[in-house]
């Protein structure tokens, strides 16, 4: 047995997650919201429409958005966007010890 659980940041409604995490992580990885969707089998429209979403809800941006052209578009992490992702991270692995930690207490018979 293991324990199984979702943790997520609330503000005035859901604010960030797991999925906007992987989202963030892949655009960090490829420089593209669009290629970042695309490998989380993600419409871009619903990852742009879900990003804009947590930036209203956090009250900052997470994305430097560089619009098509000749040289193609790209997105970045902005420096605020790469501090809560640090953070997040941070949290998540405590979550997850932390859990571990108390499941293991509470069941340490069946484990």
């Amino acid at each position: 047995m293991k324990v199984g659980y979702k943790v997520w940041i609330d503000n005035d409604g859901k604010a960030f997650g797991e999925g906007p995490y992987q989202v963030l992580k892949r655009i960090e990885e490829t420089g593209s919201l669009h290629r970042a969707a695309m490998d989380l089998n993600m419409s871009y429209r619903k990852a742009w429409l879900m990003l804009q979403s947590i930036e209203r809800r956090l009250g900052f941006a997470l994305l430097d958005r560089k619009v098509g052209g000749v040289s193609g578009g790209g997105s970045n992490i902005t420096p605020e966007g790469k501090e809560f992702l640090k953070s997040y991270e941070g949290f998540r692995e405590d979550v997850k010890t932390t859990l571990e930690k108390t499941f293991k207490k509470h069941f340490k018979a069946q484990v």
